[in-house]
């Protein structure tokens, strides 16, 4: 079974920015959660540069899960992030930076999430050691409001805001 085994931080200061080039994502769901549960699966479509895939994801045991992913024709991914995925779409620069014989991602958010900065490092078990760089700040792995899915209903931007009158 394919798993993705991640963990994922909070990225601090601009260190990592030295020689990173990014590729722009978009990403739409097509199916998640609710915004407050974990989700037992969500399907995602998701333009990375000039490709496009189908991403289907079950639920998060620590840090690993199911993890499907397909490459689907471009045409295919736009008409489904314009016609069938949620609002906002997420929309980030994704920078591949190799450290210690792992390659991090780093993703800067833009749009609705703009001002987010998080890192993530595929894994090959969940025990594995990892050296973490000096840029990489606090974990938040197993926090439900750093997933891509969680970010369509609660943008990063309005986090500060205060709740709306009953």
């Amino acid at each position: 079974m394919p798993t993705e085994i991640e963990r994922k931080f909070l990225v601090q200061g601009e260190a990592w920015r030295a020689g990173a080039k990014g590729e722009r994502y978009c990403q739409g769901y097509l199916s998640r959660g609710d915004g407050y549960a974990v989700a037992d699966r969500t399907v995602r479509v998701r333009v990375a540069g000039m490709r496009a895939f189908l991403t289907i994801k079950g639920a998060s045991h620590g840090i690993a899960r199911l993890e499907y992913e397909y490459e689907i024709p471009m045409a295919d991914a736009e008409e489904m992030l314009s016609q069938l995925c949620d609002r906002p779409l997420i929309d980030k620069i994704r920078y591949k930076i190799p450290y210690q014989d792992l390659l991090w991602e780093v993703d800067e958010f833009l749009g609705e999430n703009q001002g987010l900065i998080m890192a993530e490092v595929e894994l090959t078990t969940t025990d594995q050691v990892v050296a973490l760089p000096d840029w990489v700040g606090a974990e938040v792995s197993g926090d439900r409001r750093y997933f891509n899915a969680y970010l369509v209903d609660h943008p990063y931007s309005h986090w500060g805001d205060p709740p709306c009158p009953p």
